[in-house]
């Protein structure tokens, strides 16, 4: 029993990162018609309600240290996400979805300054490698050449580790379903803020944006967490990252295929790195050292 719930996990994991690689080019053509703050905050006001949905009464039995954390996570996602998506206009989802995936590397570094928990060799060789990644993926002839949707993105995974390290702190004290809707209503009131402050509505979206925009709230955002969640619970952590880490292959090779994203070798090889670079930091083999001699 337990070893078919181990296939299960792993293939849920599997579908999970499968579906996010889609959310790339969906979501770039989605942008094509209705500008960035009205999609994200139409995406995170429809997962808040089907998560609301599901968690039911939990949400009023949450304390306030649980809420000030959901919140916390809310603005960080939100952040994460508009820089991710304004990146997103001006660069390819198979960039996007790369440099994004960088944050599993700042991680480490970025608890270091919070807990102390000084990184290892590991995360240090994830973070050239990252490095090295970034600047073929990235880099032109020249620094004047490094393109405003590459830096953008790379912000992105910035508040991503942010939002890592707040829901490290705060997620163990109560349900994660309704830690997850606060964040969302948190993430969705920024957005709808700025939406209305500074973007037109969207009055001639055609019917394929509105229904690309119901993807990415249901499938990639309520029905992945719960894959996700469940995929975790029976999936070893080493074989649970090494399977998330595919999101950004996934997010490539749909970019080839379907957006027609053009793949130089340079462009390749910085691929290569930083999912190498990923793997490593969230995988954390261990580095073979010589005995000394006695």
């Amino acid at each position: 029993m337990k070893k078919n719930l181990g296939f299960w996990g792993r293939l849920a994991l599997f579908v999970t990162t499968l579906i996010w690689g889609t959310s790339f080019v969906i979501l770039k053509t989605t942008l094509d018609t209705v500008p960035t703050l009205w999609v994200l905050a139409i995406r995170f006001t429809a997962s808040a309600l089907i998560l609301g949905l599901i968690a039911g009464k939990k949400l009023f039995a949450m304390g306030k240290a649980t809420v000030k954390g959901g919140v916390l996570m809310g603005l960080c996602l939100a952040a994460a996400y508009i820089f991710q998506t304004y990146g997103l206009v001006y660069t390819t989802p198979g960039k996007n979805s790369f440099l994004t995936a960088t944050y599993c590397v700042l991680v480490p570094f970025m608890a270091w300054g919070v807990y102390k928990r000084r990184p290892g060799a590991v995360h240090i060789l994830a973070a050239f490698l990252c490095i090295a990644g970034i600047g073929l993926v990235s880099l032109g002839e020249g620094l004047h050449d490094i393109n405003k949707g590459d830096m953008l993105t790379l912000v992105c995974g910035v508040f991503y580790g942010l939002q890592i390290i707040v829901m490290e702190q705060y997620v163990g004290q109560g349900d994660v379903v309704s830690i997850s809707v606060v964040q969302f209503v948190a993430a969705a009131a920024i957005c709808w803020a700025g939406a209305l402050l500074f973007e037109a509505a969207p009055s001639q979206a055609p019917a394929s944006a509105w229904f690309s925009i119901a993807y990415l709230s249901v499938m990639c955002t309520a029905v992945c967490f719960f894959l996700q969640a469940w995929g975790i619970k029976y999936t070893p952590s080493a074989t649970a990252a090494m399977i998330m880490s595919l999101e950004s292959v996934f997010g490539a090779l749909i970019s080839v295929l379907f957006y027609h994203e053009q793949v130089t070798p340079k462009l390749l090889l910085g691929f290569a790195l930083i999912f190498v670079a990923v793997v490593i930091s969230e995988t954390k083999p261990k580095i073979p050292h010589r005995r000394k001699e006695a």
